[in-house]
């Protein structure tokens, strides 16, 4: 086995590289998969739900261009505001990268 860190072989059973000094024990929180982005749903759900008509929620997630559009339409005169906070809870919403926003935490 080899030290992620430093590429030093390692024992296998070894909890500490002896080559770098860091740990080898992988973390309890589980890795987040590549087709998920890193934004939380709940900011961007708590934003479109109070600021949703000035898009703000649309600049949190990157989308800068419609974010605009939205603040000079108003949202689409609430309705696409509408639309953009029930696609956040759904988790049908994507990221200016494309990815799905359907992490709930605020990491």
């Amino acid at each position: 086995m080899y030290c992620p860190h430093c590429g030093k072989e390692v024992a296998s059973d070894a909890v500490v590289c002896i080559g770098c000094g860091r740990s080898l024990q992988t973390t309890s929180r589980p890795i987040r998969p590549a087709n998920v982005s890193p934004k939380s749903r709940l900011v961007a759900a708590l934003l479109a739900w109070f600021v949703g008509v000035l898009g703000i929620h649309r600049f949190y997630i990157g989308k800068t261009g419609t974010g605009v559009l939205m603040l000079v339409t108003f949202g689409g005169l609430g309705l696409w505001a509408l639309i953009d906070f029930i696609m956040i809870i759904a988790g049908s919403m994507r990221d200016i990268d494309g990815l799905l926003i359907t992490e709930w935490n605020l990491d």
